[in-house]
């Protein structure tokens, strides 16, 4: 079992980040944020696929004054996402943001970084001080010979250390890197520097499965460290995506129990079945179905080498055989079936499980 990190908490529109909390999924707009209808059916979409804190680009004034319609109509927290304009950052809070998302060194001196504290602390608004790979100052990059991961901490600590001398603390970190090593040591280093929650996440990381492979080598790695407050899986294309991604990535590390987890064989020569078609009809079937935050384990095995030991692991599964196949519940063996009834007879089980 991961061990988290002990990490301050803070409350982001009711969802607590760090602290022990479950680790939470974000996501971020990718419309335009005055089309505020457009920007609530896509809010819409990603908290019905389970995203749990969503972002959008504030970059205008016209942004900011949509800020309250989106939040009058939405049921999950708000982020903020402000560069450069400190006056955006402050318009965002008053209109009723959950959180903000920016850099206190690129919006001007002390001055303008106090006006920011003083604001967020009337309106108790959470921070999160987000540095990229491409966003670290040109000096930290010419000391460290680029964008390398301690250049990142460094410029991450730099920034909040001007919020502490302000004495706010509500803040959020994130040190995202397009590379899968650099990201990993940079939240490795920075977990040992400060007890600040963490969002974690690879930066630019592109699109379909490209994407999907360095979210999962990067934050699983740091998961399994226990890393990690709060995370968002980006990705070129539709944000949902990104949900769906988050949430399986948290079901692989175990620190989510809900769902539908399909366990199934590569398949070799001794498969019987078409065992994807199998597969996927299960998945789609059950996952429509089962109840929100309820957990089911299925095992769907092509043969019976490791199909009986596999089946038997999961809440409920089958191992095909062309004399019979072997239905399996809470472990153990309790009816053969015919092959060409076994799918059926495995969802119908599965069904009256969830009921």
């Amino acid at each position: 079992m991961t061990t988290r990190e002990k990490t301050k908490r803070i409350i982001v529109g009711g969802v607590a980040v760090g602290g022990g909390a479950p680790v939470s999924v974000q996501s971020m707009c990718c419309t335009k944020t005055q089309d505020v209808e457009a920007t609530l059916r896509q809010i819409s979409s990603l908290a019905a696929a389970g995203c749990e804190i969503v972002r959008s680009s504030v970059y205008n004034e016209t942004c900011a004054k949509a800020i309250p319609e989106i939040k009058s109509r939405i049921h999950i927290p708000l982020v903020a996402d402000i560069h450069f304009d400190w006056r955006l950052a402050i318009a965002a809070m008053e209109n009723g943001v959950d959180k903000l998302r920016f850099n206190p060194g690129n919006i001007g001196g002390e001055e303008n970084v106090k006006r920011l504290v003083d604001c967020a602390k009337a309106h108790h608004v959470p921070m999160r001080i987000g540095v990229n790979g491409g966003s670290a100052e040109k000096e930290l990059l010419r000391k460290y010979g680029g964008p390398k991961p301690e250049a990142l901490v460094e410029s991450a600590l730099k920034h909040v250390r001007m919020l502490e001398k302000q004495s706010y603390y509500d803040m959020v970190i994130s040190i995202k890197s397009s590379n899968v090593p650099n990201t990993i040591e940079a939240y490795r280093l920075m977990s040992r520097e400060c007890d600040y929650p963490l969002h974690i996440g690879v930066t630019e990381a592109g699109g379909g499965e490209m994407a999907l492979v360095k979210a999962a080598a990067a934050m699983g790695a740091l998961l399994v460290d226990g890393i990690g407050d709060t995370m968002r899986v980006s990705m070129t294309g539709d944000p949902v995506q990104e949900v769906y991604a988050a949430k399986e990535i948290l079901k692989a590390m175990g620190l989510r129990k809900e769902g539908v987890e399909i366990v199934s064989c590569p398949t070799c020569g001794r498969t019987c079945t078409d065992l994807l078609s199998a597969a996927n009809r299960v998945e789609h079937e059950l996952s429509s179905l089962i109840p929100k935050g309820k957990y089911l384990k299925v095992a769907v095995m092509g043969c019976i080498v490791n199909g009986p030991g596999e089946a038997a692991e999961a809440d409920i599964g089958v191992a095909f055989g062309k004399g019979g196949c072997a239905l399996f519940k809470g472990g153990k063996l309790f009816r053969t079936v015919p092959l060409e009834a076994a799918v059926d007879e495995l969802i119908a089980e599965a069904k009256a499980m969830m009921e």
